[in-house]
């Protein structure tokens, strides 16, 4: 059997790592953990030499991560996680229960997914797997997006766009969904909705996009930047310009607004999940990803 070496962080020193990030100062992080504040600070000082590295900025504000901290901190979200995945894998094997998924399950999902794609799934998956607790971060898909809370160890699964210019985090493994189209967006009725400013928000064009867009001589530079795509609707209901917005995003449109079709050359993103490595194989997130194929958006194709 395997023995732990002085360079081991036990368990309980990775759970001090993780409140002090999260409270943002040893005192807080003491006052959550049951501990006092010179314990938290002992076992820091201690996971700092094991480690050798500074985790941690110390200020009169309070404990900022460092750029090592920050990744020592991810890691130990993720260990811990797959700690209470063990334990709970296990009891239901000691049990022959195996097929009795259970627990809780964190899943980071972009604003029109959460809303549009979702629902039904989790619906299905509570019915077939009542003893799974699914709880639903809504993550703007910018910069690192929702895959980069799986990385961080926030999220055990991750709805996301595929295919952009952010390369994916390493020891995340990624599988496409489906493609979602893209249409035109305008106001009902609007006979020439090419002469209205566009209409955009900050997560709507990515690289898939970016080439189409480029390409189309007709769409003006975009004059009014919403927050989210709930926002472009609204604008676009009330005749303040058009949108080119995806499938997701205009699950359940208002009848204020008409979609047209952009045709067999129309641009399209790629939607699919992302989570760790290490969680593909558990029950809880095998569970989620069996229904998410079992659903398939109204006008989105499959991914082959």
């Amino acid at each position: 059997m395997a023995r732990t070496t002085d360079s081991d962080l036990a368990p309980h020193e990775l759970r001090v790592l993780v409140a002090v990030t999260d409270a943002g100062g040893f005192s807080a992080a003491a006052g959550i953990l049951g501990l006092t504040q010179s314990a938290v600070s002992h076992s820091v000082r201690g996971s700092e030499r094991k480690i050798g590295a500074l985790l941690f900025e110390r200020g009169r504000s309070g404990a900022r991560p460092t750029p090592a901290g920050e990744r020592a901190v991810a890691h130990a979200r993720r260990v811990l996680r797959l700690l209470d995945v063990l334990g709970a894998e296990a009891r239901a094997a000691a049990r022959s229960d195996a097929g009795a998924e259970a627990g809780p399950l964190r899943i980071a999902a972009f604003r029109s997914a959460a809303l549009h794609l979702l629902p039904p799934v989790l619906r299905r998956l509570r019915a077939r797997h009542p003893g799974i607790d699914p709880r639903v971060r809504i993550v703007r898909e910018v910069g690192r997006g929702t895959a980069g809370e799986v990385a961080d160890g926030k999220a055990d699964l991750a709805i996301a766009t595929l295919g952009g210019t952010e390369p994916l985090p390493p020891g995340l493994v990624a599988n496409a969904l489906f493609d979602e189209p893209y249409a035109l967006v305008h106001a009902a009725g609007h006979t020439a909705p090419g002469t209205l400013p566009l209409v955009d928000w900050a997560e709507n064009c990515g690289s898939y996009t970016r080439a189409w867009w480029a390409a189309q001589d007709w769409i003006p530079k975009a004059t009014v930047e919403a927050e989210d795509d709930g926002a472009v609707l609204s604008l676009v209901g009330a005749g303040h310009g058009m949108a080119i917005m995806p499938a997701l995003a205009l699950t359940g449109a208002p009848d204020s607004v008409e979609i047209t079709d952009l045709g067999p050359r129309r641009p399209t993103r790629r939607v699919g999940y992302v989570t760790a490595a290490e969680l593909a194989g558990s029950a809880v997130v095998r569970a989620l990803v069996r229904e998410l194929r079992a659903t398939l958006p109204a006008g989105c194709l499959r991914s082959r």
